[in-house]
């Protein structure tokens, strides 16, 4: 079989330039300059005979045929790089660049204070945490790995649960000044409730309260709908009424008073946190120290608190 070492170079480029958003930052990561990438993505374009690129004297992107033609071709450039590390022997070297598609409320309430460990424990490692709604393709995204709250779907990736933080339900001391303080999980169907929108599922979260083997489903007309977990917290914090939060992250508001546990008895729920990674191979050292840098974080004593329980499986 013939290889064409020419077509192998020109994706490396436009893989580069798709990452980059611009020809002269991928000019910069790779030693090209701005004219010399645009030179080679237009060479790919001749050897396969579509336009792949749209551009503009303002920005540029994928065409339909080149965003296709990326989908196929990157996760092949990663299996790539991961077989030129293992033959390198440093399968287990943590070096490189590291992409997670993250929760925003780990990343801002659990992960962020400790990043500055992370990265000096790794000298030779970028790492790039993008926040997003939903789960997307990570392959097609470039990701290595996501770690994000809920079951994960049905599907092709590798899941590996890191905890299970209980669910509590809680409001603010104003607004039970204010309102009175349920007596029963039922009885907050009569109160201003604080609803969280579900970008997975497109629909608010269902309540319910659990105690032991006792699950009490109980329908809410939330007032207020929101898709944030800040925006609940500040919401709730300033007495705009109930709110079922994680525990993760969030314990020190009820220990301090700022937030009230309404129904302790009730608090058996648990909300699962995982990482996924794509369904390869080789599973690159970086994003297997990653979690592991996860789980010992949740490990601390001011985390473990809050969590039904660590998975280290």
């Amino acid at each position: 079989m013939t290889y064409d070492g020419r077509l192998l170079a020109g994706v490396t480029v436009l893989v580069a330039v798709v990452e980059a958003g611009t020809f002269a930052r991928a000019g910069q990561a790779l030693g090209l300059s701005a004219s010399g990438v645009s030179r080679a993505v237009s060479r790919l374009e001749a050897r396969v005979g579509v336009r792949l690129l749209e551009r503009t004297t303002r920005s540029l992107h994928l065409t339909d045929e080149g965003r296709r033609f990326y989908d196929q071709v990157n996760p092949h450039l990663a299996g790539i790089e991961e077989a030129a590390t293992e033959a390198a022997g440093a399968v287990g070297a943590v070096r490189g660049r590291l992409r997670v598609n993250v929760d925003a409320f780990f990343s801002r309430v659990v992960l962020a204070r400790h990043l500055a460990d992370f990265l000096a424990r790794y000298p030779d490692l970028s790492l790039e945490m993008i926040t997003r709604d939903s789960l997307g393709d990570l392959v097609a995204d470039g990701f290595d790995l996501a770690v994000r709250f809920g079951e994960p779907r049905p599907g092709n990736l590798i899941v590996r649960k890191l905890l299970e933080t209980r669910i509590l339900t809680v409001a603010a001391p104003a607004y039970i000044a204010a309102h009175g303080r349920p007596a029963e999980p039922t009885d907050v169907a009569r109160h201003a409730c604080i609803d969280f929108y579900d970008t997975a599922s497109g629909r608010p979260y269902d309540w319910e309260f659990r105690r032991g083997g006792e699950v009490l489903p109980v329908p809410i007309a939330a007032r207020l709908l929101v898709s944030d977990p800040d925006t609940m917290l500040g919401a709730c914090r300033a007495g705009a009424g109930v709110a079922q939060i994680l525990a993760l992250g969030t314990q020190h508001l009820i220990e301090s008073g700022v937030l009230v546990d309404l129904f302790p008895e009730w608090s058996d729920e648990r909300f699962p946190l995982y990482a996924l990674y794509p369904s390869r191979r080789h599973r690159a050292a970086r994003a297997s120290a990653f979690v592991d840098f996860c789980l010992e974080v949740l490990a601390r004593p001011q985390v473990d608190d809050a969590v039904g329980g660590l998975t280290q499986g």
